[in-house]
């Protein structure tokens, strides 16, 4: 689970296959304790939502948009072939 800002707007395609996907990036930023010191975490990660429940996940996102995505971390490769983190969204909740 991950909470972050929508930074960029969900843009929709269809893979070869017929499967919908919707992809936006959040900036999550917070404040963690790590051997007793606080320290500040921030990171930009890709959000893909696959599937039919794409469109219902991400119709009323906007960037600005304050989100909680569940799901996991996945490596994809970008099309240069720089290896990529993306969060795979199975629930997102407006925060």
């Amino acid at each position: 689970m991950l909470t972050g800002e929508v930074v960029k707007l969900p843009k929709m395609s269809t893979s070869p296959a017929g499967i919908q996907h919707c992809q936006f990036v959040i900036d999550h930023k917070s404040i963690q304790n790590e051997a007793g010191m606080n320290r500040q975490a921030f990171v930009r990660i890709q959000v893909v939502a696959t599937g039919k429940v794409s469109q219902h996940l991400t119709r009323d996102l906007i960037a600005g948009s304050n989100v909680k995505v569940t799901g996991f971390i996945n490596r994809h490769e970008s099309r240069n072939g720089n290896p990529l983190l993306v969060l795979h969204a199975q629930e997102i909740e407006m925060i």
